[in-house]
């Protein structure tokens, strides 16, 4: 048995909304069947805002000019469009330290915060909901959906988002332009570069070794 996580990444370019979720639903089942390891889609949105049970219970809703669609994940509204890095893993969260959802969100937040060191910009976690932030200001966040200890959907990393799109939306106890990009912060950082530090930092926050016994 195994203690080091190998992860199969799939680079799919921009997918619409609903494949992707089929594709994730039927990853998931094959994952939990071990008939595949754990995998990695990146890929974009065109613009949709998905929204989650917590902004269904609470009755946030998008404005009107935003196409939207219902998810099972954690989480409200969450804004995906260009400009953003999606990422889905489709793991299996059963290594040392994966024992509960708040740990694996945590260990989500440690990989992006050392994604972004790697490009020069300082990530931090913020009391106000989870995912990563910079400068005060949420650039990424983060929602999964578990069966058998298996997630679906992911994170998102706002790297250059169009004009106060996703500025504009606001549920879930934070308000309008809370949520935003690193290009709206200053920081003009290139899609591939961003990528090519998760890639590099996956290994020393999600890929960890554990003793087998």
């Amino acid at each position: 048995m195994s203690g080091t996580r190998y992860v199969d990444v799939r680079n799919l370019g921009v997918v619409e909304y609903p494949e992707a979720l089929r594709l994730m639903k039927e990853l998931q089942q094959q994952r939990i069947s071990d008939e595949i390891i754990d995998t990695l889609l990146i890929l974009e949105h065109p613009e949709i805002v998905t929204v989650g049970p917590r902004a269904r219970n609470d009755g946030i809703v998008p404005p009107s000019d935003y196409a939207s669609f219902p998810v099972d994940r954690g989480g409200g509204l969450t804004w995906h469009g260009e400009g953003q890095i999606v990422a889905y893993p489709i793991f299996k969260w059963d290594l040392e330290g994966e024992d509960s959802v708040a740990a694996i969100i945590s260990l989500l937040e440690d990989w992006i915060i050392l994604a972004l060191q790697q490009c020069n910009i300082e990530g931090h976690r913020d009391n106000r909901m989870q995912g990563v932030w910079v400068n005060g200001k949420k650039i990424s966040s983060i929602g999964l959906s578990f069966l058998r200890w298996t997630s679906r959907h992911g994170f998102t990393i706002n790297y250059d988002t169009p004009h106060s799109r996703v500025e504009m939306l606001a549920g879930c106890g934070l308000q309008e332009n809370t949520t935003t990009s690193l290009a709206s912060q200053g920081f003009q950082v290139q899609r591939e570069e961003l990528l090519n530090a998760l890639y590099s930092t996956m290994f020393d926050s999600i890929n960890r070794k554990r003793n087998v016994e």
